[in-house]
């Protein structure tokens, strides 16, 4: 089933609350109790990973020979106990897909980064992950393929006196249009910033169905674009049914990134959004 098609089934009496989205949230241990919406659907249940499927490069779909992607005390881990420290990471991306295709969505995920690089990860990954949007179909994709074809709202962590802004776009495989012209530059940094290590992050994307696109922390628009096309480089080896250069990218899948630096999501979450951008 989409979940959109469940909204149906939600009890009006949710209908009362509303979701304060976007906020940074406490660094404790225990979650705090998550923002609800009549309209809201979650897609990680909490439990389990029913309905949703691993990609780690040099793997096949739906294999996770060392287990990246877990359920650990109701969150959504992403771990490297199980890799050999001896043979490091490797460049051994992961991404973990939503089953279902998805356009015309606010999108809600709360994450934060825990303990410390897996040896052998790249520098620029430590304190950095992300949720790819608007991507190419899981099944599209080669076994030694790195990152998706997609749109990535980049999660980055730091210290105090570091200029590490949250929530930046990067564009594996894309390019999109800002104030009127198209960017190819692979990161664009948003006017977010620089969130701790361990501090809950809340994160919230708009994906028009018209092609419009926002990021937005605390209620504030950190970044936005619009018509995202794909195109461009920072892809290897997709396979048939990938989408061809210059196609407009106005849905796709949703999925978690694995790229070092152990991270922890405690909420995804997504509702419809209608056909306004701007």
């Amino acid at each position: 089933m989409n979940p959109f098609q469940r909204l149906s089934f939600i009890p009006i009496l949710v209908i009362a609350t509303a979701l304060v989205a976007g906020c940074v949230a406490d660094s404790g241990d225990e979650p705090a109790s998550a923002p609800e919406s009549d309209a809201w659907v979650d897609l990680f249940n909490g439990e389990d990973l029913t309905g949703w499927v691993p990609k780690i490069r040099g793997e096949p779909l739906g294999e996770d020979v060392r287990g990246t992607f877990r359920v650990e005390d109701g969150f959504l881990s992403v771990s490297y106990d199980q890799y050999d420290a001896a043979a490091g990471f490797d460049d051994t991306f992961g991404h973990l897909f939503y089953v279902d295709p998805l356009d015309g969505y606010e999108l809600l995920v709360e994450y934060r980064f825990v303990g410390r690089q897996f040896a052998g990860g790249p520098g620029w990954a430590r304190s950095n992950s992300g949720v790819m949007f608007h991507a190419q179909a899981p099944e599209t994709m080669g076994v030694d393929q790195d990152f998706p074809i997609s749109l990535e709202a980049q999660f980055l962590g730091g210290t105090e006196d570091e200029v590490r802004p949250t929530a930046n776009l990067c564009t594996p495989g894309t390019h999109v249009d800002m104030s009127g012209e198209q960017v190819t530059q692979h990161c664009i940094n948003a006017s977010a910033p620089t969130i701790p290590d361990s501090t809950w992050v809340s994160v919230t994307i708009l994906a028009y169905p018209d092609g419009a696109v926002r990021h937005v922390i605390d209620g504030e628009t950190v970044i936005e674009y619009q018509r995202p096309v794909v195109g461009g480089g920072e892809v290897s080896e997709h396979t048939a049914g990938a989408p061809a250069e210059g196609t407009a990218l106005l849905g796709g899948h949703i999925a978690l990134q694995s790229e070092s630096h152990p991270i922890q999501f405690r909420r995804v979450a997504i509702r419809p959004l209608p056909s306004l951008g701007r």
